[in-house]
């Protein structure tokens, strides 16, 4: 993991280029509106009305028809449509809200049980700076868009969500919404209810069997006890980057508290602002053996310090990894969940990346990767998944897809798993006194050659835990 932004400031126009997104288009609406017995009404208006256009563009209003105040943060729409091909590469785009652009996330999904109109959705979120929403009061506009990366026009005639005929705010039952996970608005194509208990994107608590697995519930002494290195970590003292040239990797800094009783790896990076007093923290497998399959951690992120200031530019992640070879060689890989509490690589607060890298020139600059983000907090613990297949690779977070990424960017080699956190620079916060910031992890696990559903993750940590099993590795060192 490099001391650079995932997209970034010196994203290069190379051919291979990083496309935003993953998703596709879909078709007319025919249902009526679901009632909104559970406190949300969607409407919605359409302002690109064409079977075709050069980008579709649902405009929303969401109300709150219930009689207590609603937490937009707790707010997800879903708009269907069906992708112009398997292959088609979705950006998002907010162009003017009432609300704030910046308060408004857009991420690309798709679908269990794909139908003749809907194969992907736009998932809509807000951010915690949107507020929340009075009884009777709705967000005001929301002018959104999207369009494919390699600008062709795209088709909406087929597209689940799409009404060509309304130009003007209705209520519109052919789009979904959410209210802390449950559907409350609108009805999706028929087996994809984002929380029917029936739909297959909710499974049954037995993961299948056959994956060789690493688990680890982290229950170790401090970072000197030997089963560390006999289970396969490395926690690292060497110098370099990422994170603030001079700084020192400090295993002292990993430490393994009772946290409700259970056993987890605190990673403690800190500062008093100067190169000498910064001390990061980072745990990789010493194999590189890693490559498709299942991976999935539980981590706790923090925005603010466990004490001193706040304000640091500070990087919690959770990723897969390998060696770059050369500048630019097409055999590197890299797949990351990093957290930003305080903002970094041009943005000025909370934001969450996943990015999937093809490859990298270090210097100058070049970047070839895709990636998806949300401005937001993520404080707090959170379930991370991301599978990779020969298709695609799928970010979950607290599981909900927030990222599906292109083929182009799958690996071809091995990787190590790793988890650091270190600070991107001191200019975040000039003061001189010392502060320490903690990310912690609960469990790590990796199913090889095997694509597990983030509730079959949940089971199979739930059957080891039952069992007894602290630790397992069956995953062969090549």
């Amino acid at each position: 993991m490099r001391n650079r932004p995932p997209t970034g400031r010196r994203r290069v126009a190379l051919a291979l280029s990083a496309l935003l997104g993953g998703t596709a288009l879909v078709a007319v609406p025919l249902s009526a509106p679901a009632a909104a017995a559970g406190g949300l009404a969607v409407q919605y208006r359409t302002s690109a009305s064409g079977a075709t256009a050069d980008q579709s563009e649902p405009w929303f209003k969401v109300r709150n028809t219930s009689s207590s105040s609603v937490q937009l943060s707790q707010v997800k729409i879903r708009y269907y449509f069906k992708a112009d091909s398997a292959s088609t590469t979705y950006r998002f785009a907010c162009s003017w809200a009432v609300k704030g652009c910046a308060n408004i996330t857009g991420t690309f999904g798709t679908l269990s049980h794909p139908t003749g109109t809907a194969d992907r959705y736009l998932e809509i979120g807000f951010t915690s700076g949107a507020g929340s929403l009075a009884p009777g009061a709705d967000t005001g506009d929301m002018q959104l868009r999207f369009y494919q990366s390699n600008w062709q026009s795209v088709n909406q005639a087929d597209d689940y969500s799409f009404n060509a005929t309304q130009t003007s705010y209705a209520d519109w039952g052919k789009v979904t919404a959410q209210l802390a996970g449950t559907t409350v608005w609108g009805t999706a194509p028929e087996g994809n209810d984002p929380t029917d208990p029936t739909d297959p994107t909710d499974p049954p608590t037995d993961p299948p069997g056959g994956g060789q697995a690493l688990f680890d519930d982290f229950t170790y002494s401090s970072s000197t006890d030997p089963a560390i290195s006999a289970h396969g970590w490395n926690v690292r003292s060497n110098s370099g980057g990422p994170g603030v040239p001079g700084a020192t990797w400090d295993p002292s800094k990993v430490t393994f508290p009772k946290v409700s009783g259970n056993s987890v790896m605190n990673l403690e990076t800190s500062t008093a602002g100067t190169a000498a007093s910064t001390k990061q923290t980072e745990v990789l497998t010493k194999s590189t053996k890693f490559k498709n399959g299942t991976y999935a951690a539980r981590v706790n992120f923090a925005d603010a310090p466990q004490s001193g200031p706040d304000g640091d530019h500070l990087v919690q992640t959770f990723f897969t990894i390998n060696d770059l070879k050369a500048p630019m060689a097409d055999d590197y890989a890299e797949y990351d969940f990093e957290y930003l509490p305080n903002g970094g690589w041009g943005e000025s607060g909370n934001i969450l990346y996943t990015t999937s890298w093809e490859t990298y020139n270090p210097d100058p600059w070049q970047a070839v990767n895709q990636h998806t983000e949300a401005r937001q907090s993520y404080a707090g613990w959170h379930d991370l998944v991301l599978t990779i297949d020969n298709s695609s690779i799928k970010y979950y977070i607290d599981g909900q897809l927030f990222g599906t990424h292109d083929a182009q960017y799958l690996p071809e080699r091995p990787m190590s798993i790793n988890f650091n956190q270190w600070l991107i620079d001191l200019a975040g916060q000039t003061s001189t006194t010392s502060r320490a910031y903690n990310q912690q992890v609960d469990y790590v696990l990796h199913v090889k050659d095997q694509v597990l559903t983030p509730a079959q993750v949940s089971a199979k940590v739930a059957a080891y835990r039952g069992a007894g099993t602290a630790f397992v590795d069956e995953v062969p060192a090549t």
